[in-house]
């Protein structure tokens, strides 16, 4: 006996665009060099279940083009999410902050697709504060993105990156609508995620969870993973990638159950290749709350060890008196490309990292595993 599925979509308000969009979306990562007819399929079956938002950024031609065939005659019943800032050079992608390039990949998304305008116009994949800054000011491209909200060409204008601190105050500037940030277990304990949750809740700005399954690993069999920054967001400088250790197996259900229970959560995007993973994600609607229980699986994710200083001070005090949060700010930010600054800054410390007697005791208290004695090392190295 065939089971027919109902056609069950909840609907969220994002944030103060006073847009209703379907809780569960469709990121289209994953549908990048398939056949046209594969991914028309995937995107028709995913408009007859119910959603409606959709995250677009690639920038290849012909992809968009699939996409344009794939919305048409839908333009009406969806909300496009493209990005200012995703650029395809000689077949590849790129991020590119170029103000010709940026212009000219937008309006030939708009050309590819068939639309006179956007519902949400992203400021692509923002990490450091340098960008963040270089975004935000007169000549970035947040005013080419207001431009084209005059225009017409977009209804709003959102924000996207996996820097938890940059995405923060995104939300807390007053000109982004919409905030587009990885969300899953594996950022669960992240520090400055619920400063970040709270600042959209705050700002009524609309929450795009992106990731929700952290690039498919959270879903493989094996109890031991890995996960890269990327994948799961993070709070200042890219650090290394994580292992995690599942004590059980997760599904797609109980990744968006969870994500769809924290506060400001508007929609969450899994990228789904096949209709087979659309219908596995969509599940979560008419699952049950013995499918949808998380709670037990909390216990693998409540500890974030990214290896990178968040300057929290649990390391002090140092035996040799070294501010050492401050002295690795310093360092992220000579790898930053603000080396003249952080030189001006290390040159007035009272005690720096040449004084490091290499007791151990700094990185035996931090609870990020931060290998403090060899980033002392590199200070010297590059700051003296």
């Amino acid at each position: 006996m065939q089971v027919v599925r109902e056609k069950i979509m909840k609907t969220r308000t994002l944030g103060r665009t006073a847009l209703e969009v379907s809780a569960v979306s469709l990121g289209t990562e994953y549908l990048i060099n398939l056949p046209r007819h594969h991914v028309v399929e995937v995107i028709h079956k995913a408009i007859e279940r119910g959603i409606n938002y959709f995250d677009l950024f690639w920038a290849q031609a012909e992809f968009r083009d699939t996409m344009g065939a794939a919305f048409k005659g839908y333009r009406a019943k969806v909300l496009l999410a493209a990005h200012l800032g995703s650029a395809d050079i000689n077949g590849q992608y790129e991020r590119t902050r170029d103000p010709a390039l940026c212009e000219r990949f937008f309006l030939d998304f708009l050309a590819r697709y068939r639309t006179e305008y956007v519902d949400i116009l992203f400021l692509h994949n923002s990490e450091s504060q340098e960008d963040y800054d270089g975004l935000m000011r007169p000549d970035g491209l947040r005013e080419m993105a207001t431009r084209y909200q005059r225009e017409g060409k977009t209804r709003y204008i959102g924000f996207s990156g996996h820097n938890a601190s940059t995405s923060r105050q995104a939300a807390e500037c007053g000109a982004i609508d919409v905030l587009m940030f990885p969300l899953s277990f594996t950022n669960h304990a992240m520090p400055g995620r619920p400063e970040m949750l709270e600042a959209c809740i705050t700002h009524n700005v609309g929450l795009v969870a992106m990731k929700p399954f952290a690039g498919g690993n959270l879903l493989r069999e094996e109890r031991t993973i890995e996960v890269a920054d990327y994948q799961m967001g993070r709070t200042e400088a890219a650090g290394s990638p994580m292992k995690f250790m599942k004590s059980k197996v997760i599904t797609p259900v109980q990744c968006l159950s969870y994500i769809l229970d924290q506060r400001g959560v508007s929609t969450a995007v899994p990228g789904c290749a096949n209709t087979e993973q659309l219908e596995a994600a969509l599940a979560y609607f008419d699952a049950t709350a013995e499918e949808k229980k998380y709670a037990a699986l909390l216990a693998d994710f409540d500890r974030y060890r990214t290896g990178v200083c968040i300057h929290c001070n649990h390391c002090l005090p140092c035996p040799a008196n070294i501010d050492i949060g401050h002295v690795l700010r310093l360092l992220q930010m000579a790898h930053q490309d603000r080396k003249s600054e952080a030189q001006t800054a290390y040159d007035t410390l009272s005690a720096d990292a040449s004084d490091c007697i290499q007791c151990g005791d700094c990185a035996g208290r931090c609870p990020f595993g931060v290998e403090v004695v060899a980033q002392m090392e590199e200070a010297v190295g590059m700051l003296g």
